[in-house]
């Protein structure tokens, strides 16, 4: 989507270690009438999967969820990276390597949000390995729920996650899908 392509290009940044720094806008500080016409692009792809639940994990992922949510009309569930004294006992649980932060989470989803009646959109603002969004279809599975596919805003294509899970059937709609990136060279995304 030419519009997120554009404003990676202005205000994100290349960092060692192969980040790629987007929170100016993404998720440290939202850019929310940006965000919210990425919304409206994830209901446009996704408006005739019957999606009653969207899922994300937190932190990131929780503020473009939220937005594409009030297209649907339906909640945010996200999937908590520790359990909390308030936590329901009963839960969905998946294990997930985080590589930004270079650790492993224990993601927690309460039974009580999410079920067998549920058609879920995965939405999060990275793929790139694909752990999140691994967890994220194994939380749903273990619910009985149907998935709809995923929302990603930015897509590491380089990277085998994307890749790997279309390869397992799942729908990954991506708003901007970055072929490569340095520091000297910049970004270039894919073609579509």
């Amino acid at each position: 989507m030419k519009l997120l392509e554009d404003k990676i290009r202005a205000d994100g940044k290349v960092y060692d270690g192969d980040i790629l720094k987007v929170d100016s806008f993404v998720n440290h500080q939202i850019d929310v009438p940006l965000m919210n016409e990425l919304a409206k692009e994830f209901y446009h792809r996704f408006v005739d999967s019957g999606v009653n639940k969207i899922l994300t994990i937190e932190a990131s992922g929780i503020g473009i969820a939220s937005l594409t949510a009030q297209y649907f009309t339906a909640p945010v569930v996200f999937a908590k990276k520790s359990r909390s004294a308030n936590l329901a006992p009963d839960v969905y649980t998946a294990k997930v390597i985080s590589y930004t932060h270079g650790n492993t989470n224990n993601i927690l989803v309460s039974k009580d949000y999410l079920g067998a009646n549920d058609r879920v959109l995965i939405i999060d603002d990275f793929l790139a390995t694909g752990e999140a969004l691994f967890g994220l279809c194994d939380l749903v599975a273990q619910a009985g729920a149907t998935l709809c596919g995923a929302g990603i805003l930015i897509e590491k294509a380089y990277q085998a996650g994307g890749k790997t899970a279309r390869e397992r059937g799942i729908r990954v709609e991506s708003l901007a899908r970055v072929a490569s990136m340095s520091q000297k060279d910049g970004i270039t995304f894919v073609e579509e």
